[in-house]
């Protein structure tokens, strides 16, 4: 905790950006905008962001909330594009962003490979943008089917025990002293943008034209593939993490669940685990 306290004079911002989440995952949208540009302003202000990250990021929003007039190969290019715009921002690939370091090369335990954190200013951006592109994903509410809600739920453990058998990580029980500022950034800037984008917009989208087997496969797999700078190891456990994550979402259409099962796995990760591997 006392970590945590000692950070809030730099990270009190991206308390603005978190209400402004909330808000939009509990599908109040006038007050998540407003959140939002509130944020814009602050950053902006506190030299955060550049006006150029804030334009492109006000284009890709404007863009996404106007998808919905568009047809026929107008809508497919615009969806197209809104892709792009998120993998750019997911990537860290749009310039002006200062996303602040928070945690450079600490371990979370002594057999535990070194870890860099960033709070993220613009990967975020992303879950705006599918939420008004797609925000049926707030209303997918379907009785729980209970055999791939299971499937996926018994998938995390048995992540883990293929983890620890393939050497990718070693049993380690602690808790940093980094926790709390890991859980907050890892709920909310991660796993919530995460999942809205590949299991509430891309494995919904695929899933409403190709069927559920075809669209929780593919969701997954881009998933993983969305983890490629960690290498191959990490791609095939990623996606199988999203295979889980995308079971719990297809079985109950609630968000959150995908999000806590995410979330909960990244947690036991860094509690019982070397993170983000062995040294």
């Amino acid at each position: 905790m006392a970590h945590f306290l000692s950070l809030l004079p730099v990270i009190w911002p991206w308390f603005i950006l978190i209400a402004a989440q909330i808000c939009a995952v509990s599908d109040r949208q006038v007050l998540s905008l407003t959140f939002l540009m509130v944020f814009g302003a602050t950053t902006l202000t506190l030299g955060l962001v550049t006006p150029l990250a804030v334009g492109i990021a006000g284009l890709g929003l404007l863009g996404a909330a106007s998808l919905h007039r568009l047809s026929g190969s107008a809508f497919v290019a615009g969806h197209v594009a809104l892709i792009l715009w998120c993998v750019a921002l997911a990537s860290h690939l749009v310039p002006g962003f200062h996303n602040l370091l928070i945690l450079d090369r600490v371990q979370s335990g002594p057999d535990s490979s070194a870890f860099t954190m960033y709070l993220n200013l613009d990967k975020p951006m992303v879950l705006f943008a599918v939420l008004l592109v797609w925000p049926g994903m707030l209303h997918s509410v379907v009785p729980t089917r209970k055999a791939p809600l299971a499937i996926g739920l018994v998938t995390l453990p048995v992540l883990f025990l293929l983890g620890v058998v393939t050497g990718a990580i070693r049993p380690e029980i602690n808790m940093p002293a980094w926790w709390l500022i890991f859980a907050l950034s890892n709920l909310f800037l991660t796993c919530l943008t995460e999942e809205a984008f590949f299991r509430g917009y891309l494995q919904s989208a695929i899933v409403s034209k190709l069927g559920v087997l075809l669209g929780v496969t593919a969701a997954s797999v881009l998933f993983g593939l969305a983890h490629f700078a960690g290498g191959p190891a990490l791609v095939v456990f990623a996606s199988i993490l999203g295979a889980a994550c995308g079971l719990g979402y297809y079985a109950t259409g609630r968000l959150w669940v995908s999000v806590l099962m995410h979330f909960g796995f990244n947690a036991l990760h860094l509690a019982l685990f070397t993170y983000p591997g062995p040294a």
